[in-house]
């Protein structure tokens, strides 16, 4: 039996940074990948080909509107099958960098099924048959997540995020279940390229968490493209056949009502992928569906760690390779001593490829307002709209607006969002300025070129530069 110090179980973004990390402070490592594909969720069937086909979509929908810029695109179109070609293609190379990283990094790279035997033994099924025993002295759980599927009778008729990702026909209706990032992303890309798009979101807004204001923003834009949304739904059954045509029963209040669509996707979540790993062997205990964690991303046994997907709290990319580092730095410290690394969410930065976009960093306004010790905490906040913004006026892209939130006591900068034009890009902003613990007012005397989008965040600046002022005056 072969032991290493330190042995990844999953090898996508959050486990393989994890790895490197690992094998960089001299850890003897071990990465364990048990899926037919190497890449993880991220590469294979997340961020990177859902912003592929994202991009197509964008780039029909300015052709769709052409005429409003004096430009004539007649006879356009779409090859829904070489849009697909041009995203495998690209996971293709992205896929063959991983691999290589994988297979060539300083730390071994073994393909087969994970199982704890206790917890300092693994037992290996290895995909080429055969199984191997391993010992570790720390590791770190990083096995992603799968599609949920919640108990909705029906539910396995519709197409989920795999699904989509390979659909060679954009159907002509579409009901999209759930109203997270996945579903609102793929709603925007199937309405991009000429489907009726029908949302479904259980919650009373899109994107549960996030402020009702930067929600209900995002809800209207899609209602001016012709979208109909719908929040605070319970769904009841789902009928039919993508062949033929689906029905949504669902109950929204005290009525019911139904929708009918060529074609309905589950956008309902994602769970932890733990089947089969046998965590209790090895005194690994769950919060929820979750594995449990705590602020050095250690599980209740003490030398196992866990990043990324299967422990949350946020299930982005960057997140789980900021957690796969810390796991990695506290193994080390806990085998051969050192300063132990904390995570740090306060940057909390999230971003939705919509049209328009929506992006945040830091607190919501409703977590600021309650996140003070003792009395609630006073908060500032203020809004400037894309509408009166001459950028954005001269793209043609006016839904929305940019928000910041600071605190009233000395302007600090707590959180911001963005719905609207290149929203991804412009969070980016905040993000550095939060980094530095900025003020509001600091931030307004920041220069900025005119006319770009990024000016438009100087103007909700100078207003809470200018309200913390009359405050104190």
């Amino acid at each position: 039996m072969k032991e290493y110090d330190f042995v990844v179980i999953g090898g996508g973004s959050g486990g393989y940074a994890a790895a490197r990390t690992a094998s960089s402070l001299g850890l003897s490592t071990g990465v364990i990948e048990g899926g037919g594909e190497v890449g993880g969720l991220c590469i294979l069937r997340g961020c990177m080909p859902s912003k592929t086909l994202i991009e197509s979509g964008n780039r029909y929908r300015t052709l769709r509107h052409a005429g409003e810029f004096g430009l004539v695109a007649e006879k356009i179109g779409f090859d829904a099958g070489e849009i697909i070609a041009r995203k495998r293609r690209l996971i293709g190379e992205f896929v063959d960098y991983r691999k290589n990283q994988l297979e060539g990094g300083s730390f071994d790279f073994i393909r087969g099924h994970a199982e704890f035997l206790d917890s300092h033994r693994l037992l290996i099924r290895l995909n080429e048959g055969g199984e191997q025993l391993l010992g570790l002295k720390s590791g770190c759980i990083a096995t992603g997540s799968v599609i949920n599927h919640p108990p909705v009778p029906g539910i396995k008729l519709c197409l989920t995020s795999d699904d989509l990702l390979e659909l060679s026909e954009i159907p002509a209706s579409a009901i999209v279940l759930g109203g997270g990032p996945v579903a609102i992303e793929m709603a925007h890309y199937l309405e991009s390229l000429g489907s009726k798009v029908t949302i479904l979101q259980r919650n009373t807004r899109l994107l549960t968490g996030s402020d009702r204001d930067v929600a209900e923003a995002l809800a209207e834009a899609f209602r001016k493209r012709g979208m109909t949304v719908i929040c605070g739904t319970s769904l009841l059954s789902i009928t039919g056949q993508p062949s033929s045509g689906m029905r949504v029963i669902y109950r929204h209040g005290d009525q019911e009502g139904d929708v009918e669509a060529d074609i309905v996707f589950n956008a309902l979540g994602r769970r932890p992928n733990l089947e089969g790993l046998e965590l209790e062997k090895a005194g690994v205990s769950l919060r929820g569906a979750a594995i449990c964690t705590d602020s050095e991303q250690r599980t209740t046994a003490p030398h196992l760690f866990a990043a990324g997907d299967c422990c949350g709290p946020h299930e982005v990319v960057h997140v789980a390779i900021l957690q796969g580092e810390t796991a990695a730095r506290n193994a080390g410290a806990l085998l051969r001593g050192g300063r132990v690394t904390i995570m740090d969410y306060r940057l909390k930065l999230f971003a939705c490829f919509t049209e328009p976009q929506m992006a945040s960093c830091g607190m919501t306004e409703e977590e600021a307002s309650g996140s003070g010790e003792g009395d609630r905490r006073q908060i500032v906040t203020a809004l400037y709209p894309f509408a009166d913004h001459g950028k954005s006026i001269v793209k043609g892209e006016t839904d929305g607006f940019v928000k910041l939130i600071a605190d009233a006591a000395d302007g600090r900068i707590l959180g911001g969002a963005v719905v609207g034009p290149e929203g991804s890009e412009l969070i980016h902003e905040i993000v550095v300025a939060m980094a530095f613990n900025a003020t509001a007012g600091q931030l307004a005397l920041v220069p900025h070129y005119h006319p770009t989008l990024s000016e438009i965040w100087t103007y909700p600046a100078e207003e809470i530069a200018e309200k913390i002022t009359t405050r104190e005056m």
